[in-house]
């Protein structure tokens, strides 16, 4: 692990080209390798986390060429792989190439590192057990084991509000004989149902409930993957915290299910302008402008807004932290089951870093504090990683000394680079 130190910053100014966005990058990878036909994605600094997909798929015996941030795929049928797939850290890649597999009637085993072998696993198994796949966990994580075999259309009701859950169960529908429907308890988001609509197959969300009609076959088609929102937050809460920043990042997908942490850090009360510029691929895209402003207000995070928000959180974590009162956080149990107990984490590296904070069994408390120097343990987890340095950078804490910078590279890979780009000497 190699460290890295970071202090406030005096002034934050420029623009940034956040990385593709994780979501559509893995379903546009996915679905293109069992399309008709050829097609190119095209992704911008790319994490491990898509290279974990891409590996994947190499592995199944997907021609698929490399040429700077142009990744070209042949569609075809999958090969029986030699040796386990590795997902690496990849969470999406297991859930969605789980259901991908299944739709093609493709037989082999999906494993992980050492923090994706504890995510839970059955919620996924479940659903495609239900349509007919031969699923087999291990007590209920990785390693997968899928067999090949016909699917069945099924109704499907999911018991948590997960994208990734619904994507795996649409992508195996690709391979059933009738109409498979997923209910989901709360609103999650949309890309799974953009992007294949997108390449032609017949799938629709009415409200909380989404249909697929199968079998069907995407049509191959070229993405010019939009900036991640995600990634993206790191530097509208940086921005909103610190007293002189402007900051402009330009083609970002504007997907309403992914603007969530916007709406929270203007309910806040950060100045931040959002410009649609339109799109020629599946999703809206355009540019997100974040200003200083205002020291900002307490909120309260909890029900279905969660869901909107579950990658965002740590980022809003800081925010609340900086708040003029005391924030809080409910109904966010699945924090504790990512690539860290982020909820732990949180709270641990906030009362590090001098905030007022509570830990409840299902999110957190916090208040504003007397910022410190402090150690970070990041636990391997990018989300904590790049929270605390958004807060060191912003002045929320008197620096930190983060003990895996490298983590950022499953998400960000070049969030330090963009971090010395806008930041001046610091004060």
């Amino acid at each position: 692990m190699k460290e890295r130190v970071v202090g406030r910053a005096a002034v934050l100014r420029g623009t940034i080209d956040v990385p593709s966005d994780k979501s559509i990058g893995h379903r546009a990878l996915l679905a293109n390798a069992i399309a008709t036909g050829s097609a190119e994605v095209r992704l911008r600094a790319p994490g491990a986390d898509l290279a974990s997909t891409i590996g994947c798929l190499t592995a199944l015996g997907i021609e698929i060429n490399r040429s700077g941030a142009t990744v070209a795929i042949r569609g075809g049928r999958f090969a029986s792989p030699k040796r386990a797939l590795d997902c690496g850290n990849s969470g999406t890649t297991m859930r969605l190439l789980a259901g991908v597999m299944a739709g093609q009637g493709a037989a082999g085993v999906l494993d992980g590192d050492a923090s994706l072998r504890t995510r839970p696993m059955d919620r996924v198994a479940q659903p495609l057990r239900a349509m007919g796949a031969r699923v087999a966990t291990t007590n209920g994580h990785a390693p997968i084991e899928i067999g090949g075999g016909p699917l069945r259309a099924a109704s499907v009701d999911l018991p948590v509000a997960s994208a990734q859950l619904l994507g795996a169960i649409a992508f195996a529908a690709l391979g059933a004989e009738g109409e498979t429907t997923v209910r989901l308890p709360a609103a999650a988001r949309d890309h799974s149902e953009r992007l294949l609509a997108w390449m032609g197959v017949p799938i629709h969300r009415e409200g909380l409930v989404t249909s697929i009609a199968g079998p069907a076959r995407p049509a191959a088609r070229s993405v010019d993957v939009p900036g991640d929102p995600s990634a993206a937050a790191a530097w509208l809460v940086a921005g909103a915290l610190h007293p002189d920043a402007d900051l402009l990042l330009p083609y970002v997908c504007l997907n309403p299910t992914r603007l969530a942490v916007v709406d929270a850090l203007r309910e806040m009360g950060a100045a931040i302008e959002v410009t649609a510029v339109g799109s020629d691929g599946p999703e809206p895209t355009g540019e997100i402008r974040v200003r200083s402003g205002d020291r900002l207000g307490p909120i309260r995070i909890g029900g279905a807004d969660v869901a909107a928000l579950i990658d965002e959180l740590p980022l809003l974590g800081v925010a609340m932290a900086s708040a003029d009162g005391v924030s809080e956080l409910r109904d966010a149990g699945e924090l504790r089951v990512k690539e860290s107990d982020r909820i732990a984490a949180m709270v641990t590296g906030l009362e590090a870093i001098g905030a007022r904070v509570e830990e409840l069994p299902d999110g957190w408390r916090v208040g504003p504090g007397a910022p410190r120097e402090a150690e970070i343990a990041t636990r391997g987890d990018h989300r904590i990683a790049i929270a605390f340095a958004v807060a060191a950078l912003a002045g929320v804490s008197g620096g930190v000394r983060i003990d895996d910078a490298e983590a950022v590279s499953v998400s960000y890979p070049g969030f330090w680079a963009d971090l010395e780009s806008v930041a001046a000497v610091p004060a």
